[in-house]
């Protein structure tokens, strides 16, 4: 395949497949190595950004995603008769946030430095697709760790939680040890339930 196939190639799987590819398995499938995937992928984005397009490629950690254009959402809604997500509320904003910040992290973590249960809005925050399980925790009980997905990225328009603004220095611990008694704080508490 010459270098335009590739490029085409490419275009066909991401449009195809609907959600975000890793550039190792298109350089599988195509039968050529990850740079060369990962190099063609850079090039059909700016491609794509440049044409001023309804549609754009985004990447999203380590993999790339065709998506439509932010500002055809309306557009979009209509066609597909789609109604607007109703906007998250203040709680879940709060706890999106600690777990964008901190994870993976328990409920019992975000529970501690809310102040409250939380049980209910991490339960739609994960039926939303924002946050999803990353494992358990090696302590009595087993407790679930959570973590933002890549739909979080999405929807916050970022392409790695790198991305994060910084948070304030007056909020933020002043050294690592105060983060770590916090967290096994947490632990020990989700244990003693």
């Amino acid at each position: 395949m010459n270098h335009k196939e590739i490029i085409s190639a490419i275009e066909a799987v991401l449009f195809a497949n609907g959600s975000s590819v890793e550039p190792s398995r298109i350089a599988e499938a195509l039968e050529i190595s990850e740079a060369e995937a990962t190099e063609c992928l850079e090039s059909l984005m700016n491609e794509y950004q440049k044409a001023d397009r309804g549609i754009t490629i985004i990447k999203l950690n380590k993999s790339y995603q065709m998506v439509s254009v932010k500002q055809y959402a309306p557009y979009i809604r209509k066609v597909m008769d789609l109604r607007r997500n109703t906007p998250l509320s203040q709680a879940a904003l709060e706890v999106l946030s600690v777990i964008a910040y901190n994870q993976p992290v328990t409920k019992a973590f975000v529970e501690q430095i809310r102040g409250v249960d939380c049980s209910g809005v991490i339960g739609s925050l994960t039926t939303k697709d924002l946050i999803e399980e990353k494992g358990r925790l090696e302590l009595p009980g087993r407790p679930l760790l959570y973590g933002t997905t890549e739909n979080f990225l999405r929807c916050f328009n970022i392409s790695s939680i790198e991305e994060l603004p910084p948070l304030p220095e007056d909020d933020a611990p002043k050294e690592e040890e105060d983060v770590q008694l916090t967290v096994e704080e947490a632990i020990e508490q989700a244990t003693s339930e």
